[in-house]
């Protein structure tokens, strides 16, 4: 029997890696990305060129779409506000318009910074509140999303941790432990609170919930407890073996850093509930990585 057609869009990145090996045993996974490919399984795909999503549409035609495609360097954001806008709001909008016309169910993926970290815990209810270009972006692509195709399932998250196992993407790990293991000492902001997930788990989850048909919706995800990035830093070098004295705080402002919230704790109890999770610990996501 042919298993469904599913197309993943940004597939050249760190989080998308893990998630054509999560989808491999259901989907038939197109690999969609702006990089030209003949190979089997890839489509050219620039999520900013309405035409160029509509003919990689037509030529894949899937029954389901994973966008992973994203500006997410929120620094880069901030210096290039068109570019970030036409990739990240328009790019969503080109292709929830062709999952429309293709009839093809949609998982976009957004963030914990629409909301701009002024209290403790957002849950799904909660109004935006960007403070950055990147922010703003994405809290207009899920609006687009939303009226577009109510049909979709919107995933915000705070923190993606894992080890991409490849260059040129913007996997967290990689970049500390290239440091760390240069003997370069890495900065930790003190004052910015996240609750992260893994980017095993993370896919898995996208794969479980685009494959339901009966879940759509806006949902976070992340672990139960909130952890600073300072300490997410301390417990990341003790977890592999690194010197405690490479895991320096970070307090003061940064020239040119694009403006952060400073707690982006995303509460998790609906997506719990409708997906059945269990508890997922920050030090749980962590241990994840190396396993």
């Amino acid at each position: 029997m042919n298993k469904p057609r599913l197309l993943i869009i940004g597939a050249r990145g760190f989080l998308a890696t893990y998630a054509v090996q999560s989808s491999a045993d259901r989907f038939d996974v197109i690999r969609g990305d702006r990089s030209s490919s003949a190979q089997p399984g890839t489509v050219q795909l620039d999520v900013a060129d309405s035409s160029n999503v509509d003919r990689a549409f037509r030529q894949v035609r899937p029954n389901y779409v994973l966008l992973l495609a994203a500006m997410s360097d929120i620094d880069r954001c901030e210096a290039a506000p068109e570019l970030a806008f036409a990739t990240n709001a328009r790019g969503a909008e080109h292709v929830a318009n062709a999952c429309v016309r293709a009839n093809a169910r949609l998982l976009f993926t957004s963030t914990a910074a629409v909301f701009d970290g002024k209290k403790h815990g957002y849950g799904e209810e909660d109004e935006v509140s960007p403070l950055s270009v990147y922010g703003n972006s994405k809290a207009w692509a899920e609006n687009a999303v939303r009226s577009l195709l109510p049909s979709a399932v919107l995933l915000r998250f705070a923190l993606v941790l894992g080890f991409a196992g490849k260059i040129g993407t913007n996997a967290m790990l990689d970049s500390v432990m290239q440091k760390w293991k240069a003997g370069q000492p890495v900065f930790f902001p003190i004052r910015e609170t996240r609750n992260p997930i893994d980017a095993d788990s993370l896919s898995k989850i996208m794969i479980g919930m685009l494959a339901n048909d009966r879940v759509s919706g806006l949902y976070h995800v992340g672990a139960t407890d909130s952890i600073s990035r300072f300490e997410l830093g301390k417990r990341l070098a003790a977890r592999a073996g690194v010197s405690s004295d490479l895991v320096r705080p970070l307090d003061a402002a940064v020239p040119g850093r694009a403006p952060r919230g400073e707690d982006h704790f995303l509460f998790t109890d609906k997506i719990r509930k409708v997906c059945n999770l269990g508890v997922q610990t920050s030090d749980q996501m962590i241990e994840r990585c190396f396993s």
